[in-house]
């Protein structure tokens, strides 16, 4: 939930001290000049980049004519609660903003054309990801300890799904080239899909498979996530890949990417059919 996620509380100060800004028609020039900062630190602490101290918000509410006590005292614990320390932030991952919204996401969209979701996947295909992927791609390398430590993440983050109070709600459609890939080894890709299958029984998250004759479609060569909030925080969409971590809010990407994900959806095999499919490509995997 939201209140475990410092993430999303420096997000959501930012959100209402900007629009505390915009409401007195001021710059986030005029704001510097007041407080004689930088510009980079207002638009920092307004996209949830840093955190505010104490001190920044009594400024900004004086500047802004915050003069409701209730109010600045919100924006108070905000702050504070933006400074606590995730349990993500001792893994020291590239992608900790990501796992911070995560945390707080009341559901998650996911639309996968390469590989399986971190939160479905195994420990042996996370592990085979970082083994056979990350070396290329990290400089320096990852230590075994470190993959160790990424595996461990992964894991950790899976809770959201089984938690008993408000489980996360995730809905995955894949691309069927996601089920074919193997990753590390045909057993660990025959577990993998075996998992699949049974996370799939869990009420709250839902798999689809785009089957290779669908042909051409709005995310083809895409990969992307939409998380949602409860409360006022504005959805954000997520992208991973070559040029680093990408998030959306402007109103119109989320309604674009909203509406691909549901002609996504639409298109994609059924939820029972996706089972069929999974399992028969499980199969080819051998094994007993």
């Amino acid at each position: 939930m939201a209140e475990g996620s410092p993430t999303v509380r420096r997000r959501e100060l930012g959100a209402l001290l900007r629009k505390l800004r915009e409401d007195q028609g001021m710059s986030v020039k005029q704001v510097t000049e007041h407080l004689l900062c930088s510009p980079s630190k207002v638009s920092r602490i307004e996209t949830g980049q840093r955190g505010a101290t104490l001190r920044d918000v009594r400024d900004l509410c004086d500047l802004y004519g915050v003069t409701d006590q209730a109010e600045r005292d919100h924006l108070m614990t905000l702050a504070r609660e933006g400074k606590q320390q995730g349990w993500w932030q001792s893994y020291d991952l590239p992608y900790s903003t990501y796992v911070g919204l995560e945390a707080a996401a009341v559901s998650i969209r996911d639309y996968d054309s390469a590989v399986v979701p971190g939160l479905l996947q195994t420990a042996e295909y996370a592990r085979a990801l970082h083994e056979d992927v990350a070396p290329q791609l990290a400089v320096p390398r990852l230590t075994p300890e470190a993959i160790d430590q990424r595996v461990d993440e992964r894991l950790r983050r899976q809770e959201l799904l089984r938690r008993e109070t408000a489980p996360l709600t995730f809905w995955a459609v894949l691309d069927e080239a996601v089920l074919h890939r193997i990753i590390g080894s045909p057993k660990i890709m025959r577990a993998q899909l075996d998992h699949l299958i049974g996370m799939s029984d869990m009420p709250n998250v839902t798999v689809q498979v785009l089957p290779y004759t669908t042909g051409a479609h709005a995310a083809l060569g895409s990969s992307f996530n939409i998380l949602q909030f409860a409360g006022p925080l504005p959805d954000v969409v997520y992208f991973e890949g070559l040029v680093g971590w990408i998030y959306l809010e402007r109103s119109e990407d989320i309604a674009r990417h909203r509406d691909v994900f549901e002609r996504l959806a639409e298109i994609a095999l059924s939820a029972s059919e996706s089972l069929e499919v999974i399992e028969k490509t499980k199969r080819s995997f051998g094994g007993a």
